[in-house]
C-alpha cells in the first residue's frame, strides 16, 4: 500500500504525435480535495479517463488505493465515482431507474438501495421528477443525475470533470458546498476538474494542468504567496502567463 487514495507517477499520453500527458505526477490521501485548473485542451480528460481505467497510459504507473487496474479493476470501481465531462446516463429511463441500475452493479439492492437512492434524491433536489424519463429534464437537471449516480456507491475517491456544467450559479455553490463536505465529514477524496477558479478556492490544493504538465500543485495560500497574487484567479493567469512565455521563441 501507498498510503494514498490516488497516487499517479510519470504518467505519458499520446495520441498519434499528439502528446496529451507528458509524464505527470499526482498523489492524493484521503478526504483531500484537490482542484485541477487548466484550459481547455490541457489534458484533464485524458487524465480522468486514465484514473477510471478506461484508457492505459503510455508509460508511468497508476494505482487507486494501492492497486492497479490491470489485476484488480472491480475492486477499484468499487470504491471510485466518476462525473465525465460528457452526459453518461440513460436519457430514455427515469432518473429513479438510473439510480437504481447503477446501485445495482455495485451489488445494493432492496432497502438498502432505496434508501440511498432516497437520499441522493432529496440531497440533488431531484424529488419532483424522479419518475421522469432522464431526456425530458433540463441541462442542468440531468448533471444533477450525473452526479447522483455517480454516489450511489458511496466512494471513497471521486473524480469529477467540469462536473458544474449547465448548472446555474446558485446550483452550482451548492455543489460545491456539498461535495466538499463529503470531503471534510467523511473523508473522501475528491479530484475537482474545472477552468472555473471560483468552483475551487477553497480547495486543499490546486493542481494547475496544461499541455499535459504539470505547472503548480501546492496549497491555494502557497501559490498566491508564491506569485505575488492578490487571489487565485491572478495565481492561474499568472501561472499560464508565465508558461506561454516560456514557449514564446527567444
Amino acid at each position: 500500500m501507498t498510503g494514498y487514495v490516488l497516487d499517479l507517477r510519470e504518467i505519458r499520453k499520446s495520441y498519434g504525435r499528439s502528446e496529451a500527458l507528458a509524464g505527470i505526477s499526482l498523489a492524493m490521501r484521503e478526504g483531500e480535495f484537490v482542484g485541477l485548473l487548466g484550459p481547455n485542451g490541457a489534458g484533464k480528460s485524458t487524465l480522468f479517463q486514465i484514473i477510471a481505467g478506461l484508457f492505459a497510459p503510455d508509460g508511468g504507473q497508476v494505482q487507486l488505493f494501492g492497486l492497479n487496474h490491470a489485476s484488480n479493476g472491480p475492486r477499484i470501481l468499487a470504491r471510485l465515482g466518476v462525473v465525465f465531462q460528457t452526459r453518461s446516463v440513460d436519457l430514455d429511463i427515469s432518473v429513479v431507474a438510473n439510480l437504481r441500475f447503477h446501485g445495482r452493479l455495485f451489488g445494493q439492492s432492496g432497502g438498502e438501495l432505496a434508501q440511498r437512492i432516497e437520499a441522493l434524491c432529496a440531497q440533488f433536489n431531484l424529488d419532483d421528477f424522479r419518475n421522469r424519463p432522464v431526456r425530458t429534464l433540463s441541462g442542468g437537471q440531468q448533471r444533477r443525475v450525473e452526479i447522483a449516480r455517480a454516489l450511489i456507491n458511496e466512494p471513497a475517491l471521486l473524480i469529477m470533470d467540469e462536473p458544474s456544467a449547465g448548472l446555474d450559479a446558485s446550483s452550482r455553490r451548492d455543489l460545491v458546498s456539498h461535495v466538499r463536505a463529503l470531503a471534510r465529514t467523511e473523508g473522501v477524496a475528491v479530484l475537482w476538474a474545472t477552468h472555473l477558479v471560483d468552483e475551487v478556492g477553497d480547495a486543499d490544493r490546486i493542481v494547475i494542468l496544461d499541455h499535459g504538465r504539470i505547472l503548480a500543485d501546492d496549497k491555494p495560500t502557497a501559490l498566491m504567496e508564491a506569485t505575488s497574487a492578490a487571489d487565485l484567479t491572478d495565481v492561474y493567469e499568472k501561472i499560464l502567463h508565465r508558461q506561454l512565455g516560456d514557449e514564446d521563441p527567444g
